[in-house]
Parts: structure tokens; C-alpha cells; sequence
């Protein structure tokens, strides 16, 4: 009887502690971070098929073609699990390359304007289509994590909570920033130092005044 009080205390205890809420977040994490794991691989898959349809028709861009294919290389190279989010240096790593993996894309998107047949060839527009839309599963993928994390590390530093962190070893997990952070956060910048414009001043110098010569008035005879 009194081994079943102790287990039911030490259960009302973690539970007021913020045990449940430490597992549940955590989980979140794991599922949201599963997702954004999946997305980034769907669009590693696009990768080669996309490099290749370019490839016929930009032969010339092949400084961009290879930083393509070296960024998905690197992506590559870097084992993506879910224990990721406990390593903080190999996640930084991982989506550094990941960044790198968008910028390249980003170039190729755009040298690929400047082929009016590559936009016309039916398969480039699927993969671009494809493309497009996963960029889209990785935006709202990132959101969840981000919002995941937030849930867990708040739950880990607040008071009860943060005693039941440290007896079960439970840490903060690293967030993802912003795309475009800094170019979001940047205001503006408005000048109104300089003076408005001036109409140009004519250089050609005015016709100088004619004087016109006094009327000689002819002699009179008397």
C-alpha cells in the first residue's frame, strides 16, 4: 500500500513539475523535425533531374550547374537524423548546407530566364513546379519546428518545470531562424538630406543689349 502512495505522489509530482509537458514538446519536436528532414530530401531528389534538363539547354552555365551539384553533394555528406537537434554544431552544419542548397537553386532559377526554350521544355516547368511547391512544404515545415521548439525550450527554462529538466537531463534544442532575416528586420532607408533637384542652368551667355545709333536730323536753311 504504501509503495503504491509513493508512486502515486511521485506522479502527481511530475505531473505538477511539468514532466508531461517536457515529453509531450518533446515529441512535437521529433514529429515537426521529421517533417522538415522529409522536405529537404524531397527536394535533394529534384536536384539531378533538374541539373540535367538545364544542362541541354545552358551549356554555357556551367559555374552554376557545378555549384548546384556540389551544394547537393555537401547536403549529402551530412547524416540527417533526427538526433540532429541534440548536436548543436551538426545542425548548424547541416542547415548551413541546406542554406547553401537554396542559394544555388536560386541561381539556377535564374540564369534559366534567359533560355526561352528551357522555360518552354515541359519537363523543366513540372521539376520548377515541383520545386516551387516543396520550397513551400520546407516554409511551413521550418514554422513547426520553430513554433515546436519554442513550446519545449520555454517549458525547459520556466520555473517548476526547469528542476524536472535537470534531474532528467532534458536541454534546450537549437531553433531555426528566419529565411531573409536580416534583409527583414532592416528598415528602410530614407534620405531626405538631398536637396530636390535643380533646373540645369543654360551655359550659352545672353545676347548682349543693342544700343541703336542717334537719328541725325538734317541741317535747316533760313
Amino acid at each position: 500500500m504504501l509503495k503504491y502512495l509513493l508512486t502515486l505522489f511521485m506522479v502527481i509530482m511530475l505531473s505538477g513539475c511539468g514532466y508531461n509537458t517536457l515529453q509531450m514538446t518533446d515529441e512535437d519536436i521529433k514529429a515537426s523535425w521529421a517533417e522538415v528532414l522529409n522536405q529537404y530530401q524531397r527536394r535533394a531528389d529534384l536536384v539531378p533531374n533538374l541539373v540535367n534538363v538545364v544542362k541541354g539547354y545552358a551549356t554555357h552555365e556551367k559555374d552554376v550547374l557545378t555549384q548546384v551539384t556540389e551544394a547537393r553533394a555537401k547536403v549529402g555528406s551530412i547524416k540527417a537524423t533526427p538526433e540532429l537537434v541534440n548536436d548543436e554544431e551538426a545542425f548548424k552544419k547541416f542547415m548551413a548546407a541546406q542554406k547553401d542548397m537554396t542559394s544555388a537553386l536560386s541561381r539556377l532559377m535564374v540564369i534559366a530566364e534567359n533560355y526561352p526554350q528551357l522555360k518552354a521544355d515541359a519537363g523543366f516547368r513540372d521539376l520548377q513546379a515541383q520545386l516551387e511547391g516543396t520550397e513551400n512544404r520546407i516554409s511551413v515545415a521550418r514554422h513547426r519546428y520553430i513554433d515546436a521548439v519554442r513550446a519545449y525550450n520555454l517549458t525547459v527554462r520556466s520555473f517548476p518545470s526547469n528542476i524536472t529538466s535537470m534531474i532528467f537531463g532534458y536541454k534546450t534544442k537549437p531553433s531555426l531562424q528566419v529565411q531573409n532575416e536580416q534583409a527583414i528586420t532592416e528598415p528602410p532607408k530614407v534620405d531626405f538630406s538631398t536637396p530636390a533637384a535643380q533646373p540645369p542652368v543654360s551655359t550659352i551667355p545672353a545676347p548682349a543689349p543693342q544700343i541703336s545709333a542717334p537719328v541725325q536730323q538734317p541741317a535747316t536753311t533760313h
